[in-house]
């Protein structure tokens, strides 16, 4: 009878690209056999974890050619490029792919996406990696300047144009605003907003539109559909936060009302407001979507209109900064950030947040 194993597996890189490694756990029938991690020099994040699947795969080929593997992975863009749900463009990924493919027969091998606090033991194995844990020497973390490299390469990188929505009636008095009941529309200034940025949006001559499909955000992608002659790609990836029970409410209502709260909102990034998404748990989601793009449309310009949770999520995750940068961030109403994502590896740059010149009068 064919045994069956469980992977996990994670990697990590500090400043992706950076000293990278990879940690993965292979178990059978709860038992675990073999704890793998290594460090693979410098690269980036989608690298490392490619690296710990590939680690996993090649253990478990050898202990059983024949047996079936469970894989389990929080990297949404691996688990769904080797699932065949997500196409793969990029010949660097391609290459990866296929190196895992070739480990273990893919017929015996399913994949599924899990939280990253599921696969915590595979995680604490990379930073194991990382930290110079067993026969590892530490890894000196030396500063490149990357993207000055990747800026003389020929490789055309996905450029991200992120359009915050309109103003609402929501928008003025600062009230929460996140998947709610409400799902206000564009006000008049929203709309003549919404005017504004899609003629500055076209001189861009982006590729394509995907918008989140709540109101406002489709009243201000239908506006750039206009300017643009583009079809809309609607999708709940770029959903605003939930802010639960908080949805409606100015910020001195929510103090006035449950002052704990509001403060350890502002204290942890891991806190939910209201009971709805923390800005930890929005990372992750925001994170995949890129990922998500990048898969999807290589070297392409890319207008995402969306929100400005989302906007600041995708920024911080771009500069590589701590959770709880995006209490230091703010995106307007109709201002376009912008982010390219080179999809050979992954390398993100922050090419610049919140423009707002197209709102001045001439």
């Amino acid at each position: 009878m064919a045994r069956t194993f469980k992977l996990t597996a994670d990697g990590g890189s500090r400043g992706n690209p950076g000293p990278a490694g990879y940690g993965a756990v292979v178990s059978e029938n709860g038992k675990i056999l073999a704890e793998l991690f290594d460090v693979i020099g410098t690269a980036t994040n989608n690298v490392a974890e490619y690296s710990g699947l590939l680690a996993g795969l090649t253990h478990i080929h050898q202990l059983d050619p024949e047996a079936t593997v469970e894989v389990a992975m929080d990297s949404k863009l691996v688990v769904e490029q080797m699932s065949g749900r997500w196409q793969i463009k990029h010949a660097d990924m391609r290459d990866l792919a296929k190196q895992c493919r070739d480990a273990h027969s893919p017929s015996l091998v399913t994949y599924k996406w899990i939280p990253r606090d599921e696969n915590s033991h595979a995680d604490r194995l990379a930073n194991k990696a990382l930290d110079g844990g067993s026969a590892h020497k530490p890894v000196a973390v030396i500063q490149e300047n990357y993207l000055t490299d990747r800026l003389r390469s020929s490789e055309v990188p996905t450029m991200l144009y992120m359009v915050r929505h309109g103003e609402t009636v929501l928008t003025p008095t600062r009230k929460f605003s996140g998947v709610g009941a409400l799902d206000p529309e564009l006000t008049a200034d929203g709309l003549a907003q919404a005017e504004r940025v899609a003629g500055e949006v076209a001189k861009l001559k982006p590729d394509v539109i995907v918008a989140s499909p709540l109101q406002r955000t489709r009243q201000t992608a239908e506006a750039i559909a206009a300017a643009t002659g583009l079809e809309i790609v609607y999708d709940k990836d770029w959903y605003e936060l939930s802010f639960g029970t908080w949805d409606g409410k100015s910020i001195e209502e929510v103090k006035a009302e449950t002052p704990d709260d509001y403060q350890a909102w502002l204290n942890s990034s891991s806190y939910r407001p209201g009971g709805g998404e923390s800005y930890d748990e929005a990372r992750i989601r925001v994170e995949a979507a890129m990922e998500k793009v990048v898969a999807e449309y290589p070297g392409k310009k890319v207008v995402i209109v969306t929100h400005n949770g989302v906007i600041k999520s995708a920024a911080n995750i771009a500069i590589g900064g701590p959770n709880d940068g995006v209490f230091h961030m703010d995106a307007t109403p109709c201002s376009i950030s912008s982010i390219s994502i080179w999809p050979s590896d992954g390398l993100r740059a922050l090419r610049s947040f919140n423009e707002r010149g197209h709102h001045r009068p001439n």
